[in-house]
């Protein structure tokens, strides 16, 4: 083990990945702070760049770029109004209205630190958990991972959307594209219209790239919105009181933590479903509930500590069991199988040094996070005032050349463009994206599962219920099924 972990450290701390590190946590964080640019768009823009490199590397650049993107959408949530990330939307009107109050520099600083020591809690719990789940999943068989994959699917519909039904319509809508090409059992070609291109099915990243950056240039274009004015209050020093909030809100900081990372391991949740649910439990739990709303920190204190951590907490299931917790590990999966990094418990076993210098990447971003989000509160005002029109077209060439760059081909760009309307006319209509990527990504490991078990079975569906471990997550799946039919008899059957 100590070995193992000389090499992490060796790896990590190579010149050349610091250099990533560093470029990574900068375009993250002008990313984040810029309105309609989310970290998981941070994170497909940054696929093809790491396609030319070593594995670590291309990690590294992934988790802080992400690390950096979730905390600086704080920024113009606090001074605009206007969430940078989703996962910063809970709490923007609270950080607006202490801004009006004179104290930004305040709410600022809440949500860089706890974000910080979110991601912190994460990662030991990933450095905890995930070895544990891996060494539990090496006895599992396609029984088990046939039932996994469907159970993380469910999670995604019922969990990341309140409207199921439009969740399950992206769902297998995300399952009919993974059903394309030759990637089946059977090898036959299915949904090809005899194109060559599609044989190989559809390309993860460019799809990625397609939903998560060009749908937002589209929504840009079309959007009729007039830009928010900048409150223009100096910004003094962010750290200032921050150790007296801890001291004063030390429950509310674990809270946090352990929700997201929770909420983040849970497939299709991820950082924003995270942060509103720990808001929520902040202002519920509260001793002054009246005071949110009007500017009050413990709100900011609490989502923010669940902001990072819910990152964290997405890659136990990713690097274990293959299944991603959120669409930004959905990406990251996509990114291990092309550098031959297959997730899966074996990871734990046969290549432990790369596991360790994950975990060293969290450390680093999360700690690297407070003197270089420091530096971009600093910059604020100026990243802000960059123009979108300037801005969209130069991120538009980025989504074509990195599409392009994967297979050296003009279709997947063709798909890219695609994937990326089709993005636009689904959230356009109020239908959840996250369920889709699952679905795509997650669809042929089910399929795979699903045959190599009814082979094995010599087609006995009870078999998928023979096994302790393959029959509870059967029954769990289920009572996910039903909960919401149960729920909506017991409502009924209540008086009045």
């Amino acid at each position: 083990m100590s070995d193992a972990w000389l090499q992490a450290f060796s790896m990590v701390f190579a010149p050349y990945n610091i250099l990533v590190m560093l470029g990574a946590s900068l375009f993250g964080l002008f990313v984040g702070a810029v309105p309609g640019l989310t970290a998981t768009m941070a994170t497909a823009l940054l696929v093809p760049v790491t396609f030319f490199m070593a594995p670590i590397p291309a990690i590294a650049a992934i988790v802080t770029a992400t690390a950096m993107a979730i905390f600086s959408g704080d920024i113009p949530g606090c001074l605009l109004r206007m969430p940078g990330t989703p996962a910063s939307a809970a709490y923007t009107d609270e950080a607006y209205a202490m801004t009006k109050k004179g104290q930004a520099e305040t709410a600022l600083g809440a949500g860089l630190v706890f974000s910080a020591v979110g991601g912190l809690f994460g990662t030991a719990v990933l450095m905890i958990a995930a070895p544990t789940l891996a060494e539990f999943a090496l006895h599992f068989s396609s029984f088990e991972y046939f039932w996994l994959v469907l159970m993380g699917l469910t999670c995604a519909v019922f969990i990341s959307t309140d409207r199921p039904v439009k969740g399950l319509v992206t769902l297998f809508l995300g399952l009919l594209v993974a059903s394309i090409g030759l990637n089946n059992p059977a090898a036959f070609p299915r949904f090809t219209f005899g194109s060559t291109e599609l044989l190989g099915g559809v390309g993860l990243i460019p799809v990625m790239i397609g939903m998560f950056a060009v749908s937002e240039i589209i929504r840009f274009v079309v959007s009729t919105e007039e830009e928010a004015l900048i409150v223009d209050q100096p910004i003094g020093n962010v750290f200032k009181g921050m150790w007296g909030l801890a001291v004063k809100y030390p429950k509310q900081i674990l809270r946090g933590s352990m929700l997201g990372t929770l909420i983040g391991a849970l497939p299709g949740a991820g950082a924003d479903i995270a942060a509103w649910m720990s808001y929520a439990m902040s202002k519920r739990l509260s001793k002054e509930p009246e005071k949110f709303g009007t500017g009050h920190v413990e709100g900011i204190v609490e989502s923010g500590s669940a902001n990072n951590s819910a990152l964290a907490g997405a890659w136990i299931p990713a690097l274990v069991f293959g299944i991603p917790g959120d669409s930004i590990t959905a990406i990251v999966i996509g990114v291990l199988y092309m550098k031959n990094m297959n997730p899966g418990p074996t990871l734990f076993t046969t290549n432990p040094q790369n596991i360790y210098a994950v975990y060293l990447l969290f450390i680093i971003a999360n700690l690297i996070m407070l003197p270089l989000g420091w530096m971009c509160i600093k910059a604020a005002k100026r990243i802000l005032k960059v123009p979108r029109e300037v801005l969209m077209p130069v991120i538009l060439l980025f989504c074509i050349v990195g599409s392009f760059a994967i297979n050296n081909t003009g279709f997947d760009v063709g798909i890219m463009l695609i994937a990326g309307f089709a993005a636009w006319v689904l959230e356009a209509n109020e239908f959840p994206i996250t369920p889709l990527i699952l679905g795509v990504v997650l669809g042929a490991m089910l399929e795979d599962h699903f045959v190599s078990s009814m082979i094995k079975s010599d087609g006995n569906l009870l078999a998928f219920f023979e096994r302790p471990i393959a029959a509870t997550l059967g029954v769990l799946t289920f009572v996910i099924w039903l909960a919401p039919a149960a729920r909506k008899l017991l409502a009924a059957r209540k008086p009045g």
